[in-house]
């Protein structure tokens, strides 16, 4: 018979208030986060660089005023995301330069926020707003 290991706590005895019994990491179970949480966090990061916006909203294919966020869509594989986001981008901001800094950004916040790995993110500039025109987001 062995000892038990240090830190443990017999079996029937109660953890002394305070204190975590020494549990070994891989019997303390996983953590699962959903495609959606995934698929907002690429959507803030997208929405939070500095030149990009929402998308112009519409009704039946009539615009109405305002904007709606930032789209993104993700696919996870395991620990590999793949992402899609769609952003406006201020006219006369360099697309492909925001492109690139929308990218950087959504790879390092779900990385950084998830322990994901992301192999791809896909940015589709779906339209170039003027930089004098008002653009509301709810």
């Amino acid at each position: 018979m062995s000892a038990p290991a240090a830190g443990a706590v017999p079996a029937g005895e109660a953890v002394p208030a305070g204190e975590a019994p020494a549990v070994p990491a891989g019997s303390r179970g996983t953590t699962t986060i959903s495609d959606r949480v995934v698929a907002r966090i690429a959507a803030k990061a997208a929405g939070d660089t500095g030149e990009t916006g929402g998308l112009a909203r519409s009704v039946l294919g009539v615009r109405v005023p305002g904007s709606a966020p930032v789209r993104a869509a993700v696919r996870v594989d395991g620990d590999i995301v793949v992402a899609r986001v769609a952003v406006s981008v201020r006219y006369p901001n360099p697309v492909a330069e925001v492109a690139r800094r929308v990218r950087a950004s959504v790879r390092e916040r779900v990385e950084g926020l998830t322990g994901l790995t992301v192999r791809q993110v896909d940015v589709q500039v779906a339209a170039l707003p003027r930089a004098d025109e008002r653009v509301r987001v709810r």
